[in-house]
């Protein structure tokens, strides 16, 4: 059998959104449960995949036969006909792919009109204004769409033909300026390469074809990119094909958008806008601010009950939040569509959590509904409402949250300046699709026309970006790159705030606080630990870091770096003169001092975490790391002897000056004798030769210890068998907090954990000093530290070696950085400056492997490590410390072999906990290719 391209709303099956895009297999699901929807039918996207693989030339024999045949039986169920000039039909073509992408594919509205049938409409609807209206949009929409005509070319016709009639908006033309603006766009593009086709068929032909091709146009591949659709997840688009109804044959008619509840903060009250005698292009494009939903039930109230109605019909029925388009036509109410609303994550949380009360969705499906990334919208600064900030104007608030940046006034520039590392705010009349690489460089969006459901307030709101909509205040100049608001100039540059929360605009910077959690996330984060087999602990170092993380809900530290405690600026000399000592004796000294400074660092630690598991990795990095560069030391030593050349030649100045100006040499002598004594101080104090010799000592003992390759070399546990007195005094100091908090009536949980480790004989060799030191302070304090011995896996040679490293690890941690840039061969920083982006771009690999897990490679060394590991020891406790430890397909893979914990920044905590509540409840969907 053929195969079947097209199927009716009658007919397609609503639960099949790969076939038939999710668009129509909405259309399809509210046809059939008896929702007021126009007649029309599904192009498939397999048809979609079909004329791509044709390489775009004409639509498929047999789809254009079946598309023929679809028309036909649309005609028979309208009782209209296409191209028939005494009553005539007219459909809407638009886009649908599986996943929804507002906005970024082709539509084209009223298709059928040509110079026959726009008389035989204006003859049935007696309403010249109307027809013309939908003529000059068909026209226009169609030029640019599937003709290639610029859009601003209709743009300078239109504008002009609006100021010669004086008309500040749209409906204020009448319907000779109308058609006269019909025959100027049909001259228009009569100049291009093909005039208007008058044939409708033609017209829904080429349509359908530049449907498809927007699948692969750059707005499109760009959207996917950004928010990673993959092909298995949405592949090409659907195409609909709507019967029209109009919401512009006067003032009781109307067009607008709607959603179930508000995408902003997700309060369940009815949320939308309208405008009365339009068409849903001019609600969404916002080329007017529209009016808000609730004035509707003054206007039109009979309309405003059935749409209320249909709002709670459409959220009982997907029981997910509906973003909806409705056409009122003379009165007569019509859903055009409804989709998943797209919302930022305050909103999706807190309608997660009232669903689940009203007894909508179950506790698992709001888990499920919130994506672990979103959380990252919530751990953003807010404008800091102490601060001393003018406000310059107010618009909507269409996309919560603030932002500041450099005014750009396109999308090219914003995306320009991106690149460049520079924050930008876009700032445009009105948003159109062809913006979108605009919106993702951006910092956010300001707009000065369009409502709270235009393009740029629905876009902004998914990618979580705040967006201020349709301030009036602003007035743009594209041409000189500058805007007016409130009186206030401000050009390409300048610095503006904005809060899509209140809707405010700002001059300048204003300043931020943390973010504050809402008790909602609370509620669902705690339903995601009920379900959670993993743990979730931080990779933190100071008391500050800590107690934030705990405060995020992290059960313990799984890195605890020792190092970074090293680099603070009354500690630094100190473990500088540790490095340079010259005996044991004089490092022993210098280590005397750094121990109380490591064991106050880890006894505030225990006092925050009272209990919770914290890992202390002893030093890890080379030592050399902690003293200035070969290159700084060379500079300050040239430096040093420049300077003492030049006090050296200026000492002779006075009796120079005797020589040649004696006068002038006696007026200024007291002044002469300062400033040699003065130089001879410098001279003294820093210039001496013992100084500049030792720094030139530091130099030959920087260049000693340099190493070639330093990450593969003197480092981690290497380190601590050459020099075991840095290793003995971290230990002590460890031991000592932890029996200090114990005598303080505390609990402790400390963890050593020893980096770089390759053999069993090296961990043997660290333990020996714990055993040791660990009797020690059991006498000194008279009381039993408890504590675990454990390893970091980051040498592929413990990977193998696994089995006998259990022999003696209470722990394994996966330190997944050093991890990657073994196996793979990579240096980090030299991969990701000159190689990793071009590797991602030409697909020789999905994801930078220092960010996102290589579960094929990277991830076959954990599962062979874990599988050895415990059967020498098992229930053996494993976790990942690196990077990759707070991304959720990371996290996922974590789950999957059956590791203990994950450890990861403070502010990824929520978002690991939450994913690994999704890894639980996606287990069994879960494949390792």
């Amino acid at each position: 059998m053929a195969k079947k391209y097209i199927y009716t709303f009658k007919e397609g099956n609503g639960k099949d959104k790969k076939l038939l895009g999710g668009k129509g297999a909405n259309l399809c699901e509210m046809t059939q449960i008896g929702l007021p929807i126009p007649p029309g039918f599904v192009i498939t996207t397999e048809a979609c995949l079909a004329y791509l693989k044709k390489n775009k030339t004409g639509l498929p024999t047999e789809l254009r036969n079946e598309l023929h045949a679809a028309m036909k039986q649309l005609e028979k169920e309208t009782g209209k006909g296409f191209g028939n000039p005494e009553n005539p039909l007219l459909v809407s073509v638009r886009s649908g792919a599986a996943m929804s992408m507002p906005g970024m594919m082709d539509t084209i509205l009223n298709l059928g009109l040509n110079d026959e049938t726009v008389s035989g409409l204006i003859r049935l609807s007696q309403n010249e204004r109307f027809a013309y209206d939908l003529y000059r949009r068909l026209i226009q929409l169609f030029g640019s769409v599937a003709l290639g005509v610029e859009d601003q070319e209709f743009n300078v016709i239109w504008n002009k033909i609006k100021k010669a009639h004086n008309a500040q908006q749209d409906i204020q033309l009448s319907a000779k300026a109308l058609q006269q603006a019909c025959q100027e766009f049909l001259d228009l593009v009569a100049k291009k390469d093909r005039p208007f086709p008058q044939d409708p068929y033609e017209q829904l032909e080429l349509a359908v074809e530049s449907v498809f091709r927007s699948w692969m146009g750059k707005r499109a591949v760009d959207y996917r990119k950004e928010f990673h659709i993959t092909r298995d997840m949405a592949d090409g688009t659907a195409v609909n094909i709507c019967t029209m109804v109009f919401g512009n044959m006067g003032d009781s008619s109307a067009t607008g958008v709607a959603f179930t509840r508000d995408p902003a903060t997700g309060e369940n009250r009815f949320f939308g806008e309208y405008m009365i005698n339009a068409q849903g292009e001019d609600v969404v494009a916002g080329i007017r601010t529209p009016k808000p939903i609730s004035e509707l039930r003054k206007e039109m109230p009979a309309v405003y009950r059935e749409l209320d109605k249909l709002r709670h019909t459409l959220e009982n029925h997907f029981r997910e939040i509906q973003d909806l388009e409705f056409t009122v036509e003379d009165g007569k109410l019509y859903c055009l569509q409804t989709r998943d609303a797209k919302m930022n994550a305050s909103a999706f949380i807190k309608t997660s959590v009232d669903m689940v009360n009203e007894g909508l969705i179950s506790e698992e499906e709001a888990i499920l509904r919130v994506k672990p990334d979103m959380l990252e919208q919530l751990l953003h600064p807010r404008l800091d409402p102490e601060a001393q900030a003018v406000v310059l104007a107010q618009g909507l608030p269409a996309s919560p949250g603030a932002a500041s940046g450099r005014i750009v006034f396109d999308a090219d520039r914003a995306e320009t300046k991106a690149k460049l590392g520079e924050k930008v705010i876009l700032v445009r009349e009105e948003t159109k699709p062809d913006d979108i690489h605009g919106f993702f460089a951006s910092q956010g969006i300001l707009t000065s026309r369009g409502g709270k459901t235009s393009h740029a307030a629905v876009v902004a709101r998914s990618m979580g970006k705040p967006c201020v909509s349709g301030c009036e205040a602003i007035v743009i100049d594209d041409i000189k790159k500058e805007a007016v608001i409130s009186g206030v100039k401000l050009r390409e540059g300048d610095t503006i705030t904005i809060d899509g929360t209140t809707g405010n605009v700002y001059q300048g910077e204003v300043p931020t606080i943390d973010p504050e959690f809402v008790e909602d996330l609370l509620v669902l984060l705690e339903w995601a630990d009920e379900i959670s087999d993993l743990e979730v602990m931080t990779n933190a170092d100071t008391p500050e870091a800590v107690t934030k993380a705990k405060k995020y809900g992290a059960v313990g530290i799984g890195l605890c770096r020792t190092e970074r405690m090293f680099n603070q600026q009354e500690r630094l000399p100190v473990v500088q003169d540790m490095i340079l000592a010259e005996t044991p004796e004089e490092r022993q000294a210098a280590l005397d001092q750094l121990l109380p400074f490591q064991r106050e660092d880890f006894l505030g630690i225990f006092r925050i975490m009272d209990g919770s598991p914290v890992t202390v990795r002893l030093l890890d990095p080379p030592i050399h790391e902690f003293l200035p560069s070969h290159d700084e030391l060379v500079e300050e030593i040239n430096h040093l002897k420049r300077l003492k050349q030049t006090v050296e030649g200026m000492s002779g100045l006075p009796d120079t000056l005797k020589i040649i100006d004696p006068e002038l040499h006696d007026r200024y002598a007291a002044n002469l004798e300062a400033i040699t004594k003065g130089l001879a101080e410098l001279k003294d104090r820093h210039l001496t030769a013992s100084i500049i010799e030792a720094k030139e000592s530091l130099l030959e003992k920087v260049d000693s210890l340099t190493e070639i390759n330093p990450m593969l070399g003197h480092r981690g546990v290497r380190l601590g068998i050459t020099y075991p007195e840095i290793y003995v005094m971290q230990i002590r100091a460890v031991l000592e907090a932890a029996a200090t908090h114990i005598r303080e009536g505390g609990k402790v949980a400390p963890e050593i954990m020893i980096p770089q480790v390759c053999t069993l004989q090296e961990l043997k060799w660290v333990h020996r000093y714990v055993t040791e030191i660990s009797k020690d302070v059991e006498k000194k304090f008279k009381t039993q530290v408890p504590y675990k011995f454990g390893t970091m896996v980051e040498v592929v040679r413990a990977c193998m070696r696994a089995g006998r490293i259990a022999e003696l690890a209470q722990f394994i941690s996966f330190g997944t950085n050093d991890l990657t840039q073994a196996t793979f061969s990579f240096s980090r920083e030299d991969a990701e400056n000159k190689f990793l982006p071009l590797y991602n771009e030409k697909g020789i690999l999905q994801h930078n492997p220092f960010e996102v897990l290589d579960v094929k490679g990277v991830g076959r060394l954990m599962m062979i490590t874990i599988e050895w590991a415990r059967k020498t020891q098992p229930g053996l406790k494993v976790g990942i410390c690196g990077e990759q430890g707070g991304h959720p397909d990371s996290i996922r893979f974590c789950h999957h072999i059956h590791m203990s914990y994950v450890s990861c920044s403070p502010p990824r905590v929520p978002i690991a906990r939450l994913a690994a509540a999704h890894a639980k409840l996606t287990e069994k969907e879960y494949r390792l290719d």
